[in-house]
């Protein structure tokens, strides 16, 4: 579908839009399931009775047989090509906690870290160390000074945090300097021109001020990234659109595209229903809601905790769709298969509710049935397509 097109053919009226994304939803036949994927094999009711009044199909994250990020996974989701939208997970990771990137700052993400007297790495977490602490350590760096950029440290959770220089001339051509493995040294920078002075200088004055510390005495920095703009979900697609995620790196795609990020609290999904009903009382007509739990269970290879984390989303779900949105759709980013424990490039099963769809061909939420469901097998970019037309947000195209 072209692109320009759906967006010339936008028109705004007042029905409202939930894309619930169940991060890491598809899976593969599994034996101790009895050939069944943890979607088939949970108790969903909300969600089998959404199907069966609805419309199922698959959708390909980026293209057969290519393995998404969730960065590009959920741009896809958004309407954005997440081949011609790229985006570094060191931007995201910025937006993700709310720091306001300009056009041209490079940013990366940080791990905390042990290294032992001779400078290899024995823990690439550094024990995984509290938040609190992350926080005391970053504070800590904010005496870094490099000349000719500004240098800002933001901490993020445990032992993650991320550093954003700002100054002209940078360039995102560095690789990452985690090894990857405990057992190593750190990967010594690499890349040209400014950013690689900058950055070296900057390891190498935070690494003096950690030395003496434990466990985290110097950090990894991964995820180089410039931070370029992106046209709006409004301006694109005429949406006032919010985000209602728990973890930061979803915060932060959203952000990346315009969304409004809504606080949740508590931080559950209790919270993300109150922040819900926010969005929709000041205005919002889009609403991004995202549920981690399956994601983390797949990548664990916990079958039973991958359903338990389906489950727990469809008892949820009523307290949703009691907020009457117009058009609800239930998908993942991207496939994450206990038995591989990684993301996969295998299809993620699509449910979309209300609007005029051709309902009937499914009875439940499942990969076997979105095989056969009605709205067959797609590109992810299309799906805000359908709901825009679903919610009657798409004019006719020609006389």
């Amino acid at each position: 579908m072209c692109r320009d097109l759906v967006e010339k053919l936008v028109q705004k009226n007042d029905s409202r839009i939930l894309m619930a994304v169940i991060d890491g939803l598809g899976d593969i036949s599994i034996e101790e399931l009895g050939g069944r994927t943890p979607l088939e094999a949970a108790k969903t009711p909300e969600m089998d009775r959404l199907a069966a009044g609805g419309a199922l199909g698959l959708h390909i994250p980026i293209a057969r047989g290519i393995t998404p990020g969730s960065g590009p996974a959920h741009l896809g989701l958004f309407g954005y090509d997440p081949v011609r939208y790229q985006v570094g997970r060191g931007v995201l990771a910025a937006l993700g906690v709310g720091f306001k990137l300009q056009h041209g700052d490079l940013a990366a993400r940080i791990n905390f870290c042990t290294l032992d007297d001779s400078g290899i790495v024995t823990d690439r977490r550094a024990g995984r160390i509290s938040t609190e602490k992350c926080v005391e350590l970053v504070g800590l760096l904010t005496d870094v000074k490099i000349d000719g950029v500004e240098t800002f440290v933001i901490p993020v959770k445990q032992h993650r945090a991320c550093v954003v220089f700002r100054g002209n001339g940078l360039t995102d051509d560095i690789m990452d300097t985690d090894p990857g493995l405990v057992g190593h040294r750190p990967v010594p920078v690499t890349g040209s021109g400014k950013s690689r002075t900058v950055i070296r200088e900057f390891q190498e004055k935070a690494g003096e001020i950690l030395a003496d510390l434990n466990p985290a005495n110097f950090l990894l920095l991964r995820g180089f990234a410039l931070h370029k703009e992106f046209p709006s979900i409004e301006e694109r697609f005429g949406l006032c659109s919010a985000a209602v995620a728990l973890y930061p790196m979803y915060r932060g795609v959203a952000g990346l595209v315009g969304m409004d990020i809504m606080k949740c609290s508590p931080e559950d999904i209790t919270g993300q229903e109150k922040a819900v009903k926010r969005a929709l009382d000041s205005g919002h007509d889009f609403v991004f809601l995202h549920h981690k739990p399956a994601d983390s269970a797949g990548e664990d290879g916990n079958v039973q905790a991958k359903i338990s984390a389906i489950e727990e989303f469809d008892r949820a779900l009523p307290a949703f769709l009691d907020l009457d949105f117009d058009v609800v759709c239930i998908t993942g980013d991207h496939s994450t298969p206990c038995p591989m424990k990684l993301h996969s490039w295998h299809p993620v099963p699509v449910l979309i509710h209300g609007g005029p769809q051709r309902s009937g061909y499914s009875s439940a939420f499942s990969e076997k049935q979105a095989c056969t469901g009605a709205l067959g097998s797609f590109r992810s970019t299309d799906i805000l397509t359908l709901l825009l037309a679903s919610a009657g947000k798409l004019a006719k195209f020609g006389a």
